[in-house]
């Protein structure tokens, strides 16, 4: 079977550290091509992506790891050009561009794919497993990092459309969304915002589904300055405990420690990729979107300190 030949749109520090090295070990995909407005990239090498698309011949697919703001018009002229399209996270910047997007893939017959890297974790499969028909006693999400070592120079991430600490914290949402045994809402969100920003630098959320009995909370936080925190510990009403670490890569249940042996978060959405062009098909999964989207409505502003 040929290789299907990909292009990088968008080529910054997440397309060099994890896109290329997953296309390149894939053998189904041959990376022609990537575009950024430093023209810094591999392969054919292009400024404008508009000119990537028209010029390179034989593309069949693109992998879109811009920003999220220009994502919605790049992934509808590629999608009508014919062309199948994986976005990298969070897809776009509001859910009825996403869901624009996924009526337009379907139409044109083409794969779209909204990427959650995060997801792509065996342990993250276990952890659904594990909780599968259960009744919630509790779940606390503590995402805590530093956004100078994660987003070091990038203004961009302040601005509206940005989604500041939520960036990171959709992570947490899009586990969250795929191991709850039923419906997870928003009831209430704190948001610290700096003076100087228009996006959150924290958050306190609170929860509730119609499948717990107790407290469903997450804090986020980008002002942490020693090692990340990623963690989300769920507690049943049969007593069963559950605690992904490492970001969704390491599960403790019930005591017994499980490590993520999978071939790698960026690894598995490509084959993921593979799989849904061949069946012509799209997996566009908009629940972690919404839960921000909901955060940013019902949410009270605190101001603090500016960035």
């Amino acid at each position: 079977m040929k290789p299907i030949k990909i292009a990088i749109l968008g080529f910054g520090k997440i397309a060099a550290d994890q896109h290329v090295p997953a296309i390149e070990a894939n053998p189904r995909f041959d990376l022609l091509a990537t575009s950024s407005r430093s023209g810094e990239g591999v392969a054919q090498r292009f400024t404008d992506w508009r000119e990537l698309i028209g010029a390179v011949d034989g593309l069949e697919a693109v992998a879109i790891t811009t920003p999220p703001e220009p994502r919605y018009d790049m992934a509808r002229e590629c999608l009508l050009a014919g062309l199948h399209c994986l976005l990298e996270k969070p897809p776009t910047t509001g859910t009825a561009e996403i869901a624009d997007l996924d009526c337009l893939a379907q139409a044109e017959q083409r794969t779209l794919f909204t990427t959650w890297h995060a997801q792509h974790h065996a342990t993250v499969d276990a952890a659904a497993k594990a909780l599968a028909g259960k009744r919630i006693r509790s779940m606390a999400i503590h995402w805590h990092e530093d956004f100078h070592k994660w987003h070091p120079g990038q203004q961009w991430i302040w601005e509206p459309g940005g989604f500041g600490v939520f960036d990171p914290g959709i992570n947490a949402f899009s586990i969250a969304t795929k191991i709850f045994p039923g419906g997870l809402f928003v009831r209430s969100a704190d948001l610290s915002v700096p003076r100087n920003s228009q996006t959150p630098i924290a958050a306190d959320i609170g929860f509730f589904s119609p499948e717990a009995d107790g407290p469903l909370t997450a804090s986020l936080d980008w002002r942490r300055s020693e090692d990340e925190e990623w963690t989300i510990a769920v507690g049943t009403t049969d007593g069963t405990s559950l605690r992904l670490e490492d970001g969704g890569a390491r599960l403790v249940l019930n005591g017994d420690v499980h490590e993520d042996h999978g071939p790698g978060e960026y690894p598995d959405i490509y084959s993921t990729f593979v799989d849904l062009i061949d069946q012509r098909s799209s997996l566009v999964d908009v629940a972690p979107l919404r839960l921000v989207a909901d955060c940013l409505l019902v949410g009270r502003r605190i101001e603090v300190d500016p960035v």
